[in-house]
């Protein structure tokens, strides 16, 4: 009896079906057919025959043949969506173009649809890869984590060791029980880790979405919109519990939604960049944006965060050699340059030659410098489409399974694609001058001075 209304399973494929149908009924301009927004959302649906095929080449007799078709078809669709992010920033005349459902209605829309997910992170059975995150902790705490040479260190993508820091600690109380045997609670502890740090960081997209509608659209009903069709697409319901996928999302939506305060946009953007590398290619592009004002505040929080994540790295290892390997594996090291061989790449590159890799790594970073001189005047437009930009174009060349994790870029998308016209959203103009805190003292300061006479 409890299977009749519990017992919730989606098929994938049912899903795509059932998403991409609600994703026209809601959001497709049929009164004006020949829009960039409905380009935008077929091009979004064409994503899921991609995530289909990797989804059921793992239990596949074609796993090869289907696995790589996947990858190809993932690479060609966000080949398609890099072109559209250079050329957002010419695209001045963007009409307000809302759902066709009530702000009402989406609300509704949305909060169920981010209850099922979350349901869905409680229920999905949790695998060893999803594990490896919260394994490492519990041995770089002990302060046994694996000598250099190990291949949990290279078999990743980059990124900070101490990831599943902020969730672990929580989870111990509410999972640990002492009449079980000390294995089986450790299990428990490490799958209430993935599942609570998935479950904020989806909680977290949703409102760092719908908070930038409402504070820099001015229009919270598009980023109701925006968080609505982030929690429909395929792609959020099939990698729902991965942590890395969503976590450094979040840090990423945040980050633009403090882009008024340099300090702490600098901040949450040197935890994304520590936290999966990839975001320090974002610093040509946000210094470039904050040149005429804010610089110094944006890059003190930004550097004192990765000061403090790689002091810690300090304090968590058990020996020279294990600190450089931890430090190699935080700046990219690893995925840079100790990869030569197919069979160390998972993905894209592992069915091509990966000398054919170098020469996108040198096609993606000379985009990335490029981005602190083109374009010449950068507002909250081409900052948000840039930014996503160069996100996206990390997939191109993420030696682990590249082309999946579009939580990367994937809300900083949607919001592109909903924005309105943001010229007037520039530095000079939107970021204070000074720090707060000299501000407050300089009143206190002139009120001390005696009046002349």
């Amino acid at each position: 009896m409890q299977g009749i209304l519990f017992d919730y399973k989606m098929n994938p494929t049912t899903w795509v079906y059932l998403s991409s149908l609600l994703t026209i009924g809601i959001f497709f301009k049929f009164r004006r057919f020949w829009s960039v927004r409905n380009l935008d959302l077929f091009a979004l649906i064409s994503f899921s025959p991609g995530l289909l095929m990797l989804w059921y080449a793992k239990d596949s007799n074609v796993r090869d043949q289907l696995d790589q078709l996947g990858y190809v078809w993932l690479f060609t669709v966000s080949g398609f969506f890099l072109i559209r992010l250079l050329l957002d920033s010419v695209m001045v005349r963007r009409p307000l173009l809302e759902p066709n459902l009530s702000a009402s209605g989406l609300t509704f829309t949305g909060a169920a649809l981010l209850v099922f997910l979350m349901t869905n992170v409680i229920t999905e059975k949790v695998s060893d890869a999803d594990l490896d995150g919260a394994r490492r902790l519990e041995q770089i705490m002990a302060r046994r984590e694996s000598p250099v040479g190990k291949t949990d260190l290279s078999r990743h993508g980059p990124g900070y060791p101490l990831f599943y820091i902020l969730a672990s600690y929580p989870n111990q109380a509410l999972v640990a029980d002492k009449s079980r045997p000390e294995q089986e609670r450790r299990l428990e502890v490490q799958k209430a880790t993935v599942r609570t740090t998935a479950i904020l960081a989806h909680l977290l997209v949703v409102i760092g979405i719908v908070l930038i509608g409402f504070r820099h659209f001015d229009n919270i009903q598009t980023g109701v919109a925006a968080a609505s069709l982030y929690l429909l697409l395929p792609y959020t319901a099939q990698m729902t519990g991965h942590v890395d996928h969503v976590v450094p999302g979040a840090l990423l939506v945040w980050a633009m939604a403090a882009y008024r305060r340099p300090f702490a946009a600098g901040v949450l953007l040197g935890l994304a960049a520590g936290v999966i590398y990839y975001p320090f290619f974002l610093l040509p592009l946000w210094i470039s944006f904050y040149w005429r004002r804010g610089l110094v505040r944006f890059l003190s929080g930004f550097s004192t965060v990765v000061v403090l994540l790689v002091g810690s790295l300090v304090f968590t290892s058990s020996s020279v050699s294990s600190f450089v390997a931890q430090l190699q594996q935080m700046f990219g090291w690893t995925n840079l340059f100790a990869i030569n061989a197919v069979k160390d790449f998972d993905g894209f590159w592992h069915y091509h030659e990966p000398a054919y890799r170098l020469p996108v790594v040198a096609a993606y970073t000379a985009l990335c410098l490029s981005l602190a001189l083109w374009p010449a005047q950068k507002n909250l437009g081409t900052l948000l489409s840039c930014s996503t930009a160069v996100m996206l174009g990390t997939q191109f060349w993420d030696a682990q399974q590249g082309g999946t994790y579009m939580a990367w870029y994937l809300p900083l998308l949607l919001l592109t694609i909903f924005r309105p016209n943001l010229e007037d959203r520039v530095a000079m103009t939107a970021i204070s001058e000074g720090w707060p805190w000299l501000r407050r003292l300089k009143p206190a300061a002139v009120a001390k001075v005696p009046a002349a006479t």
